[in-house]
């Protein structure tokens, strides 16, 4: 039974953080200035861009490496639930109704991966609890 759950919760870091690494280094390049500038115009000061980044490339690959992964899924689901609520409370806009309560499932399943990384994870090796 103990590898059954180590390899769904390899799963699970491999499927959690796909749209966060996507969304992080689709923010790089050309694409930065525009994500920027729709930062702005939602009242989000620009300077946040940087640890947006880092937190979802940078975090998404902690998370899909299983390291740091309770410290990470803890920053990134209260990180979602920000993002849910500075940019998907329009619910006047169709799209942003959804994209709120997809934003408050991920968070959720963030929390969940509190449980740690399992067996099969870089914080296991370092025989870390983070």
């Amino acid at each position: 039974m103990k590898n059954l759950e180590n390899t769904a919760l390899l799963i699970a870091r491999i499927f959690m953080p796909i749209l966060f690494i996507v969304a992080g280094y689709g923010k790089l390049g050309d694409a930065y200035a525009g994500t920027a500038q729709y930062m702005q115009t939602m009242g989000v000061p620009t300077f946040l861009l940087p640890l947006t980044i880092l937190l979802e490339l940078g975090g998404g690959l902690a998370v899909l490496f299983g390291l740091l992964t309770r410290t990470v899924a803890l920053f990134t689901a209260g990180f979602t639930l920000l993002t849910a609520l500075l940019f998907h409370t329009n619910f006047a806009e169709g799209v942003n109704q959804l994209m709120f309560l997809k934003n408050l499932t991920i968070a959720g399943g963030y929390l969940l991966a509190v449980t740690g990384p399992g067996a099969f994870s870089i914080d296991r090796i370092l025989n870390k609890k983070w």
